[in-house]
């Protein structure tokens, strides 16, 4: 695994854009003050990354008894018809 890349305070602070370019690829970044590592800056996990853009309107469909409950709902929870 690839080490983090490390920036100190006045170098963060002057190309923060290019370091959330970096996380945002998946790379972590580890910020230094006085050449002591106190922060890391890494991804958010568990982010949705849409290929396209747009309404999914008209993609998708469904069955016309979409809403009906199946035959053996009502045996299995005792409704008498």
């Amino acid at each position: 695994m690839e080490a983090a890349r490390q920036y100190n305070v006045h170098e963060a602070k002057t190309h923060f854009s290019k370091i959330l370019d970096a996380v945002a690829t998946g790379e972590e970044v580890i910020i230094s003050k006085s050449g002591e590592p106190v922060a890391k800056v890494v991804p958010l996990v568990g982010r949705a990354r849409r290929v396209d853009h747009g309404s999914p309107k008209g993609r998708s469909t469904a069955a016309d008894d979409f809403d009906d409950p199946p035959e053996s709902f009502d045996e299995a929870f005792g409704v008498d018809e």
